[in-house]
């Protein structure tokens, strides 16, 4: 039996973690593969960190992923992938925007805002796959669309149909926003990553 392919998702409340791994799981489900996801909710309201594991295979057994076995790590927020990156096993792919929310709880001093997060991601993973996803959403008229920009980076990277992501994307999104969610997948789809040298 193949191992399960282990994703990640990672942001703050109000980016659309949770739709993101509810696409991700549909989709793969409509593949023919078991899925199981679990969530992190962490404060329900927007500015809180939530993440979601989601767990595709011919047989899955539990939601949960352990720490160092994931495969893809997407982060809609990048500190919180940078804190998240432990998580990934060698070998696995960062898909990260370059978005920052800064939390409250910085201005109490129980946690500190970090210094350049993209450039302490690429020291430890020089083929991260950051991109400024808040500007091609605000291009796109919509800001409220990275999450499905980095399901396209995804989409490029798992071994299910284009067609297939675009059918739950259909049936997913208010059907307002099915146009501008499709063209966000297909932005993130096409996005070509420059290699980044450590140092540069």
């Amino acid at each position: 039996m193949k191992d399960a392919v282990n994703i990640l998702i990672v942001g703050v409340g109000g980016q659309g973690v949770l739709l993101a791994s509810e696409v991700l799981s549909e989709t793969a489900m409509k593949h023919g593969q078991d899925v199981k996801k679990s969530e992190v909710h962490g404060m329900s309201q927007r500015g809180g960190v939530v993440s979601s594991h989601v767990r595709i295979a011919e047989t899955v057994y539990s939601p949960l992923i352990q720490e160092g076995t994931v495969d893809y790590l997407m982060a809609f927020e990048i500190s919180e992938g940078l804190r998240a990156l432990d998580w990934l096993k060698s070998g696995g792919i960062l898909i990260s925007s370059m978005t920052r929310m800064v939390p409250p709880i910085t201005t109490i001093g129980d946690f500190e805002y970090p210094k350049d997060p993209a450039g302490k991601i690429r020291e430890v993973l020089p083929g991260a796959k950051i991109l400024d996803a808040d500007k091609i959403a605000s291009d796109l008229g919509n800001i409220r669309l990275v999450n499905t920009i980095l399901l396209g980076v995804l989409s490029k990277s798992m071994d299910i149909p284009e067609e297939t992501w675009l059918e739950v994307i259909k049936k997913r999104v208010p059907k307002k926003f099915i146009d501008a969610n499709l063209e966000a997948f297909k932005k993130g789809r096409e996005y070509s990553f420059e290699p980044v040298a450590v140092g540069e």
